[in-house]
């Protein structure tokens, strides 16, 4: 009998349970070319498989029955199989009925095209009609999600009107009528706007949130003397009384400012004062150095708020949310985020949620460094409101440590890009004839340069790019270090002792969750492709289909790297990076080193020119709009 198709798909994508990809390559040679050759003596056949091992083998793969009926629907349509891993989490066990219903619903998968998605409802459903009321009510999600993707919360009704009519859908005004009365969709501003729900209620969330906390929050007495924290300046004394006073206040500015002295000060005055303080962080390092800054517990927002293992059943995962909400808030009365500027809509809106009344929420970040990776501008928006105290740090007091680093942060933050003269070596600026030789002057500084002239070995050194492609990139990058700091066996994806990025958050890896950029080491690799990784956060067991979310990570991208700090950091800036180049790219980049800064430079004037010219793209929310309404109202 010959292979199926759908079935050497659905194993080769990870999406049995228990096989990996060694068992995979090893079913067509035992006769297992079709589910109907699945059974317990012909799993116990294969190499190094006994009689236990092939019942728990048949177990899963019969629990995967939900994943292999979508494969069964992606496969002959020419979608790749992995995708039904995604449909699974996104929809749960009644996914292949769903999907038969209506194949359209593809289009809320990451990654699936317009295209893909036609071409399964054709074989679902002979005869469908590029007109289906249901392709066009799902395109309009598609092209909102898409634009949520560059940050926007909300879009133009005509923007979405011309993006939807250009999929070839003939009533685009109907579509986006039936995706308004799906409740997926909603419109604000008396239709002029459109935003997926999702958002619109997120944003809707936080502005109720903080006024409720602005509302509610008595001051904290405190005495100043009380402090751990040393001496402040006025600015910085003007800070602590803000987040003492104020439910909700905002501490900015860049690096070397004394933003961590200051928080250290609202931590000890409010504890003295015998209120209790959370300190958390988006990110493990962030979460790590902030507990250390201030002698205090630490933890990342996610398990601040009691982020639930993703639940599994019939071979599905999907989030179950957050434990901490406005059924059980936080019992902490004062909550400091740092790094806030990485906070997205849903994110703050949860954080929010968990917050009792009176509590003092203080927002610590960097206006200036790249917003959220997801959708929304929170920190920026509620700065640019003007509804709540903000104190901008702006002297600069770190210098023994730091001041060559810090100086030019602040240049950059500023729009300038003075030439580095630094006899200390704490700024490095390399220059490279494009990007191959810039790719070998970055593995020497790795490997050679750095480790010997300043004494910061190898891994502590974290390269940051902008691009994945080319031979600058993170790809290139990261097979090159490899060959030099951990060649390994070659045999399996990862080894022992490879540094590792999660492209993706995975809450429910026991025994701690990690979050999307967390980076860690590899400490074991089992025979099953497990992979056991320490991130700053704690262990974590990466395995099956989360197994593709993690990439080797001595060269990450500037969006992985924030929330992040690293003694020694290489940025190198390819040519074709020209394009994507900005003020707070670059600043962003910058301002992940502590000690030492190497700057691999490939970009010509297109990168004085970005630092100069180029400002964070704007994002369309409604935030701001929204903070003026519901805290002028209160």
């Amino acid at each position: 009998m010959s292979s199926d198709p759908v079935f050497a798909a659905f194993c080769a994508a990870g999406l049995w349970p228990g096989l990996g990809r060694t068992l995979a390559g090893a079913l067509a040679d035992a006769g297992i070319q079709n589910p109907e050759d699945v059974t317990a003596s012909n799993l116990a056949a294969l190499p190094k498989v006994g009689p236990t091992r092939a019942g728990r083998l048949l177990s899963s793969f019969i629990a995967a029955g939900p994943a292999y009926e979508v494969a069964q629907l992606l496969v002959p349509a020419d979608v790749d199989a992995r995708v039904a891993g995604r449909v699974l989490e996104a929809l749960g066990p009644p996914a292949p009925r769903l999907l038969r219903d209506d194949p359209w619903l593809l289009l809320a998968i990451y990654g699936v095209t317009p295209a893909e998605a036609d071409r399964v409802a054709r074989l679902a459903l002979p005869g469908v009609r590029r007109d289906d009321p249901r392709r066009g009510r799902a395109l309009v999600g598609y092209v909102l999600t898409r634009i949520a993707r560059d940050g926007h919360t909300v879009a133009l009704h005509d923007d979405v009107l011309h993006a939807v009519s250009e999929f070839g859908v003939g009533d685009a005004q109907a579509a986006i009528a039936a995706a308004v009365e799906s409740a997926a969709v909603v419109e604000v501003a008396d239709g002029e706007l459109l935003g997926l729900a999702r958002f619109a209620e997120a944003e809707d969330g936080i502005g109720q949130g903080l006024a409720r906390l602005v509302a509610t929050a008595e001051p904290i007495r405190a005495d100043p003397k009380r402090s751990a924290a040393g001496p402040l300046d006025d600015t910085q004394r003007a800070a602590v009384s803000a987040a003492l006073r104020s439910g909700v206040s905002v501490l900015t500015g860049g690096p070397g400012t004394g933003k961590s002295r200051t928080v250290s000060a609202i931590v000890s005055l409010a504890e003295h004062a015998g209120r209790r303080v959370a300190l958390a962080a988006p990110t493990g390092r962030a979460a790590k150095r902030l507990e250390e800054l201030c002698d205090a517990p630490a933890s990342t927002i996610h398990r601040l708020l009691g982020a639930q293992a993703r639940q599994s059943g019939e071979n599905v995962t999907f989030d179950a949310g957050f434990a901490r909400g406005a059924d059980w808030p936080l019992d902490e009365d004062v909550v400091v985020v740092d790094e806030a500027s990485m906070l997205d809509v849903e994110l703050a809106d949860a954080l929010l949620s968990a917050c009792s009344d009176g509590t003092h929420l203080v927002l610590v970040g960097d206006a200036a460094q790249l917003p959220s990776i997801g959708a929304g501008r929170v920190l920026g928006d509620l700065i640019d409101s003007g509804t709540v105290p903000v104190t901008e740090l702006s002297t600069l007091y770190r210098q023994a440590v730091g001041g060559s680093i810090a100086r030019l942060a602040t240049a950059v933050r500023g729009g300038e890009l003075p030439p580095v003269d630094d006899p200390t070596r704490e700024v490095v600026v390399v220059a490279a004839r494009g990007s191959a030789q810039a790719a070998h002057r970055v593995v020497q500084l790795v490997t050679d340069s750095i480790p010997r002239a300043l004494g910061i070995p190898a891994d502590q050194v974290q390269v940051v790019t902008p691009v994945h492609r080319g031979a600058a990139g993170t790809l290139a990058l990261n097979v090159a270090l490899k060959a030099k700091l951990n060649p390994g066996t070659g045999l399996r994806r990862f080894d022992e002792g490879d540094r590792v990025v999660a492209t993706a958050n995975h809450l429910e890896a026991e025994p701690f969750g990690y979050a999307n950029g967390e980076v860690g080491i590899v400490a074991e690799v089992e025979r099953d492709g497990t992979v056991t990784v320490e991130f700053a956060s704690g262990p974590a067991e990466v395995k099956g289909k989360a197994l593709a979310d993690l990439m080797h990570g001595w060269a990450i991208t500037v969006h992985r790297a924030q929330g992040s700090e690293f003694p020694a950091v290489v940025v190198v800036v390819p040519a074709e990076a020209g394009g994507m180049l900005s003020r707070p790219l670059v600043y962003t980049a910058m301002t992940r080193a502590q000690r030492h800064l190497s700057i691999v430079h490939a970009a010509g004037p297109a990168l004085a020119r970005a630092v100069r010219q180029i400002g964070t793209l704007p994002r369309r929310t409604r935030l701001q709009a929204m903070l003026a309404d519901y805290i002028s109202e209160r």
